[in-house]
């Protein structure tokens, strides 16, 4: 928005709402409060299976690798292994953070039911758990990792036990908007890319326009972008199956799917430009 974008590719965007996770910024899609959502693959995939009229048109972020649990720095809990017979937090039942620790510890043999799995609510209750000693370890990531990482260590890193890239979040429009107003939706699509290829080559500046609009500080947002870069975070919107259907390996564990996901019944490429329609992989 800052940097004109949107305008740019003639969409009016005035505004970015954030909301308290996946299943809230859906409902906002929903309600027509928002044309467009980015939210949890996990979230769509549920809303869309419960009948939702909705589509997924674009990715959003594209790997895990900035999520990671954490203990204090005298905990005798350095690796994954070291968990069996802890209490591990994660946010929520369900959640991808949920699926995560499940697929992590699947992936390496361990045992779940050795393990006391605790839903400790956001990132910021998983770190004031670990600091109060209410639970072994706990999740975190992007921004507390760089603001907290004094206070606490690393016990493992998802990309070190799962494949990094793993598509978190997708675009996700209603079917109405998708047949009234396709070229607001490429709009958007554009307008986000060229916000993202922007990221990679001014990420300093980038990230200054983030630490403005939300009040954050500007070293610490500097940080927790070149931390996203590093990784791979940010997708420029192509699909990419085998990462989505690595997540949907994780609703398959926690029990909200059972059936194989037919993506070409969800998933509509129309709105992407050609050459990401081409980068979309299977």
């Amino acid at each position: 928005m800052a940097k004109g974008f949107f305008k740019q590719h003639g969409a009016d965007v005035t505004g970015v709402l954030t909301s308290t996770g996946g299943g809230t910024s859906v409902r906002n899609t929903l309600a027509g409060d928002l044309p467009y959502g980015e939210v949890a693959l996990s979230a769509a995939i549920e809303a869309i299976r419960a009948g939702q009229p909705l589509k997924i048109v674009c990715a959003g972020a594209e790997s895990v690798a900035d999520i990671l649990w954490i203990a204090k720095p005298d905990s005798p809990l350095n690796s994954i292994e070291d968990i069996i017979g802890r209490k591990i937090g994660y946010t929520s039942p369900g959640s991808v953070t949920n699926m995560l620790i499940l697929m992590a510890m699947r992936a390496k043999g361990i045992d779940a039911s050795k393990v006391m799995l605790v839903p400790a609510g956001g990132i910021g209750a998983n770190l004031t758990a670990v600091l109060s000693g209410a639970i072994d370890a706990g999740m975190t990531g992007e921004p507390v990792w760089s603001q907290e990482k004094s206070k606490v260590k690393p016990v493992f890193w998802t990309k070190d036990v799962l494949p990094a890239e793993m598509t978190q979040t997708v675009g996700i429009v209603t079917e109405e908007l998708a047949a009234s107003a396709p070229e607001k939706i490429r709009a958007i699509i554009e307008g986000r890319r060229e916000g993202v290829k922007y990221i990679q080559a001014h990420p300093d500046d980038a990230a200054d326009i983030v630490a403005k609009t939300y009040n954050i500080d500007p070293a610490l947002t500097r940080a927790v972008f070149r931390h996203f870069l590093e990784i791979k975070y940010w997708s420029e919107g192509a699909l990419n199956y085998t990462a989505m259907d690595r997540m949907l390996e994780g609703l398959k564990i926690v029990g909200k799917l059972k059936e194989p996901m037919d993506w070409q019944k969800v998933v509509d490429v129309r709105f992407l430009p050609k050459d990401l329609q081409s980068a979309t992989t299977h």
